[in-house]
């Protein structure tokens, strides 16, 4: 409806962003835009640069994606231009009883996906769990442990080496397993699964007796990125000396598929085609992926690697927008701009941004809208993950910003 409103007003004023409803949500504000005496700037409150807000080193990464079991794997698939989205594996599930190429109510359009290997796959007693114990836990929680482990040993430490307090923080917006213990229940075999998304993070700060914060956070496809920003501000304000933050995301059952195609949100392709022509949804995938955080100056002191630099972030939320999945561009500009003016960077000092892109023909406009309200005439290069791997949902921003760093 709003691109054919578009449509009829470009017979009069010429073309015009077809994100134009978007961004101008009353028709004041739409006639001040047209008639040019709208103010972008003054509509905009960037936030103030905090006082006394250290820079933060990522001195660790580690994690896996679809196709790639190591991070030395993932970049070989990034460079190369490989394509890491299969068909859903049969040891998930059958998809042919759910999967249709038309749109038919309890069917979805996708049967693709990107996928990690050996998802059940876990070394109970290197981490001190019981068998009985690991094998009822979410392997989300076994995952981002094993990849929270990781990501210190990246860092040439040990946990008990990293510091008195280190925080934990995971960004995670799936609960599927329990899914599958109501199934064995109904079959005859009652299991009860936990599916508390707090014991992904607590079942790392107790295994590896770490003292600090420690949380799940839950933004959605924002998630690991929220997760990473908590860390940040957290290892600022001083409530814990270091931290570990990630995300993780397994698909591990078809009850996601079938949400998608309610939704609408499934690409009948089975491809995320970021920024491209003809993109119509996305393709899930999982991941997981963590990074370890420390103040620059204490990073330095301690001989650490700094792989690169956090300055700044920002989170808010675009309100009441024009339906409740179809983000705001106004707000994600100003996310951006927040984002900038805490950390002392101007749009020019700014090369590349690593976007969220998911390729649908909504989402990726409403981005690049945000994104030239931000950064104005600036040029940039542009890029996104989602278009190798597909979208790694809660672990889509560790995804993207481990991309970055290889990069780096």
């Amino acid at each position: 409806m709003v691109i054919h409103l578009t449509e009829q007003l470009e017979a009069h004023f010429g073309e015009l962003p077809k994100t134009l409803f978007f961004e101008y949500r009353t028709l004041r504000s739409l006639a001040q835009h047209l008639d040019g005496t709208y103010d972008r700037k003054a509509a905009q409150t960037p936030a103030r640069p905090l006082e006394n807000a250290s820079d933060i080193a990522i001195i660790g990464v580690a994690g896996r994606y679809p196709g790639a079991d190591t991070l030395d794997q993932f970049w070989d698939n990034l460079r190369a231009g490989r394509d890491s989205i299969t068909e859903i594996p049969r040891d998930r599930w059958d998809h042919t009883p759910y999967f249709s190429s038309d749109k038919c109510k309890g069917k979805t359009r996708s049967k693709w996906g990107g996928f990690l290997t050996d998802v059940d796959a876990f070394d109970a007693p290197f981490f001190g769990m019981l068998p009985k114990d690991a094998e009822l836990a979410d392997p989300q929680e076994r995952l981002f442990l094993e990849t929270s482990y990781h990501a210190i040993e990246s860092a040439g430490h040990r946990p008990e080496t990293l510091g008195q307090r280190v925080g934990v923080f995971v960004g995670v917006m799936y609960e599927e397993y329990q899914l599958l213990g109501v199934e064995q229940t109904l079959a005859g075999t009652p299991t009860a699964l936990s599916g508390s998304p707090a014991s992904i993070a607590n079942r790392v700060s107790y295994a590896l007796d770490l003292t600090g914060p420690s949380m799940a956070v839950d933004t959605m496809c924002s998630s690991s990125l929220s997760a990473i920003h908590l860390a940040v501000r957290a290892v600022q304000n001083g409530e814990c000396e270091a931290a570990v933050a990630g995300g993780v995301n397994l698909t591990l059952h078809p009850n996601k598929y079938l949400m998608m195609a309610h939704g609408g949100f499934e690409a009948s392709d089975g491809r995320c085609c970021a920024f491209g022509a003809g993109g119509d949804g996305y393709v899930p995938s999982e991941g997981v992926g963590a990074v370890v955080l420390k103040p620059v100056d204490a990073a330095e002191r301690d001989g650490d690697p700094i792989l690169a630099v956090i300055k700044g972030s920002a989170v808010n939320h675009g309100g009441r927008a024009n339906g409740y999945t179809v983000p705001d561009p106004v707000a994600q500009g100003d996310a951006i701009a927040d984002a900038l003016a805490r950390s002392r960077v101007t749009p020019d000092e700014v090369s590349f941004v690593e976007c969220h892109g998911t390729g649908t023909s909504l989402g990726d406009p409403i981005e690049i809208a945000g994104l030239r309200r931000a950064y104005g005439d600036t040029a940039l290069s542009l890029g996104s993950v989602k278009a190798n791997i597909g979208h790694c949902e809660s672990a889509a921003g560790i995804a993207g910003l481990t991309k970055l760093l290889l990069q780096l």
